[in-house]
């Protein structure tokens, strides 16, 4: 069998101003990146806006296991399997990270035969936007500590700087590190850290940002520190914001690529789901959204994060309505969170697949909770039993969801009919969006995160340490508690233990401390354990990368 890799790289791509045509845009509009990539400019997004909006159809999943779950590559072949019905629909995605391409998860381009492509430039520098944040962040980092250098006009507390800098790339040594070491012009030692580039709060405004002049305000809202005194410190006042928008220039701006059947997807902005909001910018999906008559796109690991984050940030932000959610799982997933090991995953197991299906049951229920009717979709297996396939088919029954078993790794857009054509009937069974977020933003940041502590993650109460109350009672000072909040929490669990599988009870969520992200438009809160700056694991996958003297690269996955 070939590698996604492989199958990739046997691929006829189309180039990109045919698949553009495809979009009524015309190829003297585009800024191509080469043959097969171009960016969209705000030109063709604005003489687009009188267009009728499609339909917005979200992919989430359950939580995350080792048994993989196959969320992009479902809404891949989604897509594909809806323009095989005659239906045009467009994609619009997360780009990849580096830190999971060279760690463990591996690139976010799909799998098998639903795939986006070209696969190796899409996972690795693609359009250099990952770059462009880093470059815009760390220039934001940079003025800071040449502001203390230069005599500290506005009285900044080094103690309390709140921005950290970022590189795409996991690097625990980073996580927490000591700056300005050395003689008195290598500036002013303090205690610094990184976080991955995808969980800054530039990368947050990115893909929140409506269009230049947003992204300008919102780069200037955000809070860098504070002074001896406890005032904030934004942005704006270090005269950073035109510079970080002119390396941004190019990188807030859509991009265009292709899938393995030559249709259109917008690839843009890449949050993790756990430390940040987990959803592709809002302006990609607006431009699918007026370019096609359906919009699938997704939200980072299970619903209790991405998804929740999806309806009570972007959506709520960005004015979308969703009108259906898939919600992807696997027999093998579901046997996991009943206890299971990885390696008897392929047996049958009754018991372990009913101790585990509550997960599934739990992010049906939670997804209903915000008006939105729900599709499962099964990735099928050669491992799945007949027993099993009937179970969760009763199971998704008793729950009055649709459920399809989907082999669009294997099949492509032809093994996902079967799903497209129920999610094409769910949505004409429910041809008005009945979306409601799940909680006022107006209420203290105590309730909003009890409310997602009781209704999405079940937990009995909330725990604040005494850090988190310190932080809480800073922000409330400043006026910024009326903003929705970002919860930081593990995936694999719904609580905020990744050890507590299947659909834990009896658990409080802890709150360690809580963190303006006042340019993105919310408030992080850090539950768990959870880092913003991951680790490679023993053998990370970039031991398995490699490139030969044609240039013909080899190892992605």
């Amino acid at each position: 069998m070939l590698t996604d890799i492989e199958i990739a790289q046997q691929a006829k791509l189309a180039k990109i101003n045919t698949i553009a045509g495809k979009l009524g845009i015309e190829a003297d509009d585009l800024e191509p990146y080469g043959h097969y990539k171009a960016k969209i400019p705000q030109k063709v997004i604005d003489s687009l806006s009188d267009k009728p909006d499609g339909k917005l159809v979200l992919v989430t999943a359950i939580n995350p296991t080792p048994a993989g779950e196959g969320k992009t590559t479902t809404s891949i072949g989604l897509a594909e399997a809806m323009n095989r019905l005659g239906k045009k629909a467009v994609l619009a995605l997360r780009e990849p990270s580096l830190g999971p391409v060279f760690g463990i998860k591996g690139g976010a381009a799909g799998g098998g035969y639903s795939q986006v492509v070209p696969m190796e430039d899409i996972n690795l520098h693609f359009t250099g936007d990952m770059h462009a944040i880093t470059a815009a962040n760390n220039l934001l980092c940079a003025i800071i500590d040449n502001h203390l250098q230069q005599g500290n006009e506005l009285g900044i507390d080094p103690r309390m700087i709140q921005i950290d800098r970022c590189l795409d790339m996991n690097d625990r040594a980073l996580r927490n590190c000591v700056i300005g070491m050395g003689t008195r012009v290598d500036g002013v030692p303090r205690q610094d850290r990184f976080r991955i580039t995808v969980a800054s709060e530039v990368m947050a405004i990115l893909c929140l940002a409506d269009s230049l002049a947003d992204l300008k305000k919102r780069l200037g809202n955000i809070l860098v520190a504070y002074t001896y005194d406890g005032k904030p410190v934004f942005a704006r006042d270090l005269n950073a914001v035109g510079a970080m928008a002119a390396l941004l220039k190019d990188a807030v701006n859509p991009n265009l690529v292709q899938t393995l059947e030559n249709n259109p997807a917008f690839i843009h902005g890449g949050p993790f789901a756990n430390i940040a909001h987990g959803c592709n910018s809002v302006r990609a999906t607006k431009l699918a959204l007026k370019t096609g008559e359906y919009c699938i796109t997704e939200a980072g690991f299970g619903s209790d994060l991405g998804a929740e984050k999806f309806f009570d940030i972007k959506c709520r932000f960005a004015g979308l309505k969703p009108v259906c959610v898939v919600l992807v799982a696997t027999i093998r997933a579901l046997k996991y969170n009943g206890g299971v090991p990885k390696t008897e995953l392929g047996t049958e197991n009754l018991d372990a697949l009913k101790a585990g299906i509550v997960n599934l049951g739990t992010h049906i229920e939670n997804m209903h909770k915000f008006g939105v009717p729900v599709v499962v979709a099964v990735n099928h297996f050669a491992s799945d039993t007949d027993a099993e396939i009937a179970y969760v088919t009763d199971y998704c029954k008793q729950k009055g969801v649709e459920v399809a078993f989907s082999d669009v790794f294997l099949k492509g857009g032809e093994g996902g009919i079967e799903l497209a054509n129920k999610v094409l009937a769910t949505v004409e069974a429910h041809p008005e969006s009945s979306f409601k977020p799940l909680y006022d933003a107006s209420l203290p940041i105590k309730e909003k995160i009890g409310v997602l502590a009781r209704e999405i993650y079940r937990a009995d109460g909330v725990i604040f340490t005494a850090a988190a109350e310190k932080a809480l009672k800073k922000i409330e000072e400043i006026g910024m508690d009326k903003l929705p909040i970002c919860v930081a929490k593990t995936q694999y669990s719904l609580s905020d233990d990744p050890a507590k599988l299947g659909k834990p009870t009896n658990f409080n969520i802890t709150v360690r401390d809580l963190k303006v992200s006042s340019g993105a438009g919310f408030v992080v809160v850090y539950t768990g354990d959870i880092m913003t700056m991951p680790g490679l694991p023993k053998k990370p996958a970039a031991y398995g990368i490699d490139i030969d003297d044609a240039g013909n690269i080899s190892g992605l996955f």
